[in-house]
């Protein structure tokens, strides 16, 4: 197969740039992640500075989801300016994210060379990514009605519902009318809830891992009805802020196996309830002059898209675990990177 303009990507000549063009693609964007090492799970204990309200001995399920829930709903933007994104294999970006409730959420990362390399965003009605080495040039969009459809062809290629991102990043709630199990009591003070979603795919579950004494959301897993892992999300280094008392963590890693999207968020300064800058230029989609508007939606935009591996290469900024690979063993991992025919 020649792939001609493609083969500076697959060669590695743009080196690590071919993973974040894989990851943001297939997983759609990004934030960090742990990866599980031949199926572990591994989840951090919060900081021992960390001080705030405690849930009673032994909770059971609905105190658990009203002390989560409680300070979730109040969070209502998010505003972090000094942010930053990394990847195995690609140098950090300082980057800018913002999120407003319900679905609105904008990451923007850029070097200090290079200016502005990524733009992923979602407003209540439609997500979009944007890669600006991305070969050949695109700005790729979808719209929430069109990507909930089950037939949809977005859903194959972004393979996580993007509204999950927000979810990645603690700001989730707990079904309390939902099908669960649980608590169950894990080592090393922490519980697990299993509840069960409804999706287009089937039902999915999802296993939050709470810690027991302070109530913070640890870990985040999404199953698909067949058991296989979608999507993981593991919280560090939680912040009760002093204004509000609201609780965020400050740094998130996002995993999603089957694209291969392993990706770090760090918060920096997150504030909690400011005002979102310029929400009329942040929610609207914009357009990159030279990047023609591609709908993921639409069958004849996806014609003669095949996937291609990409080796991942170099090492991650920070301390990010080794991930597994898309046959499930471990080490560096496969980027996948559609390509066109």
């Amino acid at each position: 197969m020649n792939c001609s303009p493609f083969s500076k990507l697959r060669s590695g000549e743009y080196g690590p740039l071919c993973g974040l063009v894989g990851r943001l693609r297939r997983g759609i964007i990004g934030m960090v992640l742990l990866a599980l090492l031949a199926g572990c799970r591994n989840f951090p204990s919060p900081q021992e500075s960390y001080v705030g309200p405690q849930l009673p001995p032994n909770p059971t399920f609905e105190q658990i989801a009203s002390f989560i829930n409680t300070n979730s709903t109040q969070i209502r933007t998010v505003v972090a300016d000094q942010a930053s994104l990394s990847s195995p294999g690609f140098p950090t970006l300082r980057s800018q994210i913002l999120f407003e409730r319900p679905w609105r959420l904008r990451i923007r990362g850029e070097t200090s060379l290079s200016g502005l390399e990524l733009d992923v965003g979602s407003n209540d009605e439609l997500f979009w990514f944007w890669v600006k080495r991305n070969e050949p040039p695109a700005f790729y969009f979808c719209r929430y009605s069109d990507y909930d459809n089950p037939a949809s062809t977005a859903r194959r290629v972004v393979p996580i519902d993007p509204r999950w991102l927000i979810e990645a990043v603690g700001i989730t709630e707990l079904d309390v009318n939902a099908p669960h199990e649980g608590p169950v009591p894990l080592a090393g003070g922490r519980l697990e809830i299993r509840t069960q979603r409804p999706t287009p795919d089937g039902i999915m579950t999802k296993v939050t891992v709470v810690d027991a004494q302070y109530g913070l959301i640890l870990a985040q897993y999404l199953y698909d009805p067949q058991g296989r892992l979608v999507a993981s999300a593991v919280s560090y280094d939680h912040r009760r802020e002093p204004v509000t008392g609201l609780v965020l963590a400050r740094t998130v890693e996002i995993n999603v196996p089957a694209s291969g999207m392993v990706l770090r968020l760090n918060l920096g300064n997150a504030r909690i309830n400011e005002p979102i800058p310029n929400p009329s230029l942040t929610w609207n989609m914009p357009v990159y002059p030279g990047y023609p508007m591609v709908n993921l939606a639409d069958p004849r935009n996806l014609s003669g898209i095949s996937v291609v591996a990409c080796p991942s290469r170099g090492t991650a900024q920070g301390p990010v675990a080794p991930f597994t690979g898309v046959e499930g063993g471990s080490g560096q991992g496969l980027t996948w990177l559609p390509i066109p025919q």
